[in-house]
């Protein structure tokens, strides 16, 4: 196997784990202490803002490659075993659910238009 096929599986065994986290939060034979650090976890990777920005050289990456999977990993550690099978069961199957090509569209429409109302309110309160 390949180096490239061994980090596209861990990958994608993360994001997996990811999406399990969140759905591990939400179950309530999850111990509370748990729920609060899975949400905190899964807030955090959906989130767009990071700790340390991307765009500080190497630094940038460091909580997306160190800090993001450590945590996954002690909340699925922690997690009891039926909780955890059943929260990958529920990221496999979003996961796998198909996009809507229209949804996008429709939300790239959207934000097409709140910007040109933004654009238009900013001419017209800057010409008042």
């Amino acid at each position: 196997m390949s180096p490239l096929t061994t980090v596209k599986d861990w990958a994608r065994r993360i994001k997996r784990d990811a999406v399990a986290v969140y759905f591990a939060a939400r179950d309530p034979r999850t111990p509370v202490y748990l729920r609060v650090l899975a949400v905190a976890i899964a807030a955090y990777a959906l989130s767009p803002i990071d700790l340390i920005p991307d765009f500080i050289p190497v630094l940038g990456y460091l909580d997306d490659l160190l800090l993001l999977p450590l945590g996954i990993w002690l909340v699925v550690r922690l997690l009891p075993a039926p909780v955890l099978q059943e929260s990958r069961a529920k990221a496999d199957a979003a996961l796998e659910r198909p996009r809507s090509v229209a949804a996008a569209g429709v939300i790239v429409v959207l934000w097409v238009v709140g910007a040109g109302f933004l654009g238009y309110w900013l001419l017209w309160v800057s010409g008042t």
